[in-house]
């Protein structure tokens, strides 16, 4: 993963529980892998380790995705929205990004 510029990570705008979703995108076909929620300590570790690392909302950790699946995202690039309250993750995926064993989470239509 390159690493451009200084960005200050705190600019970005955090909800009221200090969190910010992130799209996972396949970096090659730019099929949309999940969506997750990051605090800016796990986007801190994610940068570091280029890997996605995330906050787990319902159980209040931080879980390096793939840690126990071995499942990894590897990051290419991190970008942010223009009202800077979203974060677009492009990865090589490793296997299923979906803990169902599915490539992506959004495997199921509506319409």
């Amino acid at each position: 993963m390159k690493k451009n510029i200084a960005f200050d990570l705190k600019a970005l705008k955090y909800d009221k529980k200090g969190l910010i979703p992130a799209i996972i995108q396949d970096y090659k076909n730019g099929e949309v892998l999940m969506i997750a929620y990051m605090n800016l300590e796990s986007l801190r570790r994610t940068i570091k380790l280029g890997k996605t690392c995330f906050w787990s909302r319902s159980r209040k950790e931080y879980w390096l995705k793939g840690e126990t699946s071995g499942h990894f995202q590897f990051v290419k690039s991190v970008s942010y929205d223009c009202d800077m309250d979203a974060l677009l993750i492009k990865v090589r995926q490793v296997k299923a990004a979906c803990h169902t064993g599915n490539r992506s989470c959004f495997y199921r239509r509506i319409v």
